[in-house]
C-alpha cells in the first residue's frame, strides 16, 4: 500500500504503518491524520510525541493504553480516563495514535 504525499509515493504495509519511519515529519502526521479524519490538537500531539519519544528514546518501547493514560494524566495535570484517549484515537490510543506517529505497528495484544 502506499499514498501520496508532497509528490512523493510513501510506502505502508497492509495495515497503513509507515515501511520507513525515517520518511515520517509533523506534516505527514497531520496529513495521515486527515486520511483517518481526525483533526489534531495539542493532546493529540502530546500522545504521539510521547509514544514516538518512548519507542525512539527508550528501546523501541510502544507503550498500552493503560501507560498512555498515566503519562497523559501526569502531562495534563489531571486523571483522565480510557475513553478520553478514545476520543482522539477511536480505533485505539496506541495503534492509531502509533501509526500517526510514524511508528511500525505494535505486537502486543490487547490496548489496556
Amino acid at each position: 500500500m502506499s499514498f501520496e504525499f508532497d509528490g512523493k509515493t510513501i510506502e505502508t504495509d497492509d495495515n497503513g504503518y509507515l515501511v520507513n519511519q525515517e520518511d515520517w515529519s509533523e506534516d505527514m502526521g497531520k496529513h495521515m491524520a486527515e486520511l483517518e479524519n481526525i483533526e489534531l490538537t495539542d493532546r493529540h500531539w502530546d500522545v504521539m510525541n510521547y509514544l514516538r519519544e518512548e519507542y525512539f528514546d527508550n528501546g523501541q518501547v510502544q507503550p498500552n493504553t493503560r501507560a498512555i493514560i498515566k503519562a497523559m494524566s501526569a502531562a495534563w495535570g489531571e486523571k483522565i480516563k480510557q475513553g478520553d484517549l478514545y476520543k482522539l484515537f477511536p480505533l485505539d490510543p496506541s495503534k492509531q495514535g502509533g501509526r500517526i506517529a510514524g511508528l511500525p505497528e505494535s505486537r502486543r495484544k490487547g490496548g489496556y
